[in-house]
């Protein structure tokens, strides 16, 4: 069984994912990472090939990494959009959706130029992809775990709590 977390970008997903893979003895895979591994940085995949094409590597590496056992994964922010990644994530394990407010979400990310979807008016941004998204997240998660005013540590803890 894995453990998927899944949330909006600046939830923790993947600090939490080392965190709390240590605490069960699983392996913590980065779906971001693995992509950046063999593609490079994902605003450069953005820049020159559009999001419709970062998409089909992301619900690639899920297809992989749903096949393995005892692995917390980090899902990239808009993973869940896709209804074949959901599935795939979902037989694969339990899902965990990192909530987080937009507030918490803008003091976290803010400074970071990594994320392409964020660019020009990040709280605008990150409002408008929460709108889209947290109904997906709800749907497909087994838990949600506010994490807002906490610390990585303390999602992980609250994780394995649940996961009892």
């Amino acid at each position: 069984m894995n453990i998927i977390l899944a949330g909006m970008p600046g939830s923790g997903k993947s600090v939490v994912s080392i965190l709390l893979a240590a605490k069960l003895g699983f392996k913590a895979v980065d779906t971001d990472a693995v992509i950046e591994e063999s593609h490079g940085k994902i605003s450069k995949i953005f820049a020159d090939y559009g999001e419709g094409y970062f998409r089909k590597l992301e619900s690639e590496v899920i297809e992989k990494l749903a096949s393995i056992d005892n692995t917390v994964i980090a899902t990239g922010g808009g993973s869940l959009i896709n209804p074949k990644n959901c599935t795939a994530l979902r037989a694969s394990g339990k899902i965990i959706y990192l909530k987080t407010e937009v507030n918490e979400l803008t003091k976290r990310l803010k400074g970071d130029l990594s994320r392409p979807l964020l660019f020009g008016d990040m709280q605008a941004n990150l409002k408008n992809l929460y709108d889209r998204r947290a109904k997906i997240f709800e749907a497909a998660a087994d838990y949600a775990v506010q994490t807002d005013g906490l610390t990585p540590d303390e999602i992980a803890e609250k994780i394995v709590e649940l996961l009892k």
